[in-house]
């Protein structure tokens, strides 16, 4: 995923929309706290909305033994084989779920939001559960045949694969400025913070 943020989700931290929810702007700092030092190879990506924290963090990967032959600075670097990542997300993801379960109980109690665990390998991605909330929409004849239509190529297999699919496109090709509109919101909720208490 693109321009992923550590600490700065793009729910509204202080608006109407988060009113009733805990100021999230520390979650960063209470992970790089919280966390093992030796889970990650550097601080987790933390991303944060309104229903959900997500904490990726990148694995170190066993390398290939280097032998008489492979030590020549021109012998290319030996790639590390799949099945090593895989056993190595394998390991890390059961060796820690006690404490990771722990670690989430005591977030959402603090944040009031899920916990959703994650691991970078060699800039591959791998979730291992997060949330998918439902969301209620009303749509137009012209809307709906839009998701029927990809329904019928087999792009989705329900209407409702199908908007998550256009939501996932929309947001990679508008990242830059959806980022934009993040930052003009979070302004306005600094600039309120700051103005006349009790209006």
């Amino acid at each position: 995923m693109r321009n992923a943020h550590r600490g700065r989700g793009f729910g509204r931290t202080g608006g109407w929309q988060q009113a009733d929810l805990p100021d999230p702007s520390d979650v960063p700092d209470w992970f790089a706290g919280r966390l093992p030092s030796e889970w990650f190879t550097g601080p987790p990506v933390i991303e944060i909305d309104r229903d959900e924290i997500v904490v990726i963090g990148e694995l170190a990967i066993p390398q290939p033994e280097k032998t008489p032959e492979t030590d020549d600075a021109d012998t290319p670097v030996e790639e590390v084989p799949r099945a090593t990542k895989e056993g190595a997300v394998a390991r890390f993801r059961e060796s820690t779920r006690p404490a990771r379960m722990q670690i989430a109980n005591e977030a959402q109690h603090r944040y009031r939001r899920n916990v959703a665990w994650g691991v970078s390998v060699d800039g591959e991605r791998i979730m291992f559960t997060h949330l998918a909330v439902p969301v209620m929409t009303r749509l137009r004849q012209p809307e709906r045949k839009v998701l029927d239509t990809l329904v019928d190529a087999g792009v989705a297999r329900s209407r409702a694969d199908a908007l998550a699919w256009t939501v996932k496109l929309a947001g990679q090709h508008a990242e830059a400025w959806l980022e934009e509109l993040r930052e003009a919101m979070r302004k306005v909720d600094d600039l309120r913070s700051e103005g006349p208490q009790g209006l």
